[in-house]
């Protein structure tokens, strides 16, 4: 029985039938069987974490990363059988019935069984971290003209800049190519027709900066230091092929 809780594939399974248990809920479905499956679910959870802890001890299941995430959610979905049992009529437990919303976060699990998936994790974080001034400074930029145009334009559109919030909102959405046209045409109905050519002329300005020279230069620096690594092999091997080039060379010349 204990092997059975240490089978990858078997505890895959049992994710993979708890997420369409929790699908099939989230659609309204919910006949008594759909309640049993969840809570034998979480209960077979409970039990590997258990298993896990008894064979490796506490602070090497505590070690491991994935483990620390999967005994957090075990213990997140504590709540969710706990509602089943507990009648919400007798005692305010609605924060229980929120708590179980966390189920959804058991789809992660399936995470580490991806091949390389590791490797991807890995290169993620390497171009966040490589990548991070040119976010910053094109979030700065965003929030820089979102103010500008929240004072030139929050009573021609308060559907888009009421706000500097919104504003924020609106110019992400012109970057991004989301609204290019409808944003610039809302500004100028809500101007004189003369300032209808100035309105499309500043926002054309905004799209080139922002959205097509901006998000293209964030997106190039991310994706190439997130695949940068997979030069390092290509980079080892012709250095390789470069020194037995060289000690040809020097042969031939003895």
């Amino acid at each position: 029985m204990k092997k059975l809780f240490l089978d990858e594939r078997i505890i895959l399974l049992v994710i993979l039938i708890n997420s369409v248990v929790i699908y099939l809920q989230e659609c309204n479905y919910t006949p008594l069987w759909i309640g049993i499956v969840d809570v034998v679910c979480t209960c077979l959870f409970a039990v590997e974490m258990g298993v896990k802890i008894h064979e490796e001890g506490w602070r090497r299941y505590w070690k491991s990363k994935w483990n620390r995430m999967d005994g957090t959610l075990v213990l997140l979905s504590i709540p969710a059988v706990v509602s089943y049992f507990v009648s919400t009529d007798l005692v305010d437990l609605s924060f229980l019935l929120i708590l179980r919303i966390l189920r959804v976060f058991r789809f992660f699990r399936t995470f580490h069984f991806f091949p390389n998936f590791a490797q991807i994790a890995k290169n993620f974080r390497r171009a966040l971290q490589e990548s991070f001034s040119v976010i910053v400074g094109f979030l700065i930029l965003i929030v820089v003209f979102a103010l500008i145009t929240c004072a030139l334009f929050k009573e021609a559109a308060p559907e888009y800049f009421a706000t500097p919030a919104a504003s924020v909102f609106s110019i992400f959405q012109l970057c991004t190519v989301e609204g290019w046209s409808d944003i610039p045409k809302s500004v100028a109905d809500g101007l004189p027709a003369p300032l209808s050519g100035w309105v499309h002329g500043y926002f054309s300005l905004l799209l080139i900066l922002g959205g097509i020279i901006g998000m293209s230069l964030v997106n190039s620096i991310f994706v190439d230091a997130m695949v940068s690594d997979n030069n390092d092999g290509i980079e080892q091997k012709l250095r390789e092929i470069e020194e037995k080039i060289d000690r040809l060379s020097r042969d031939g010349r003895q």
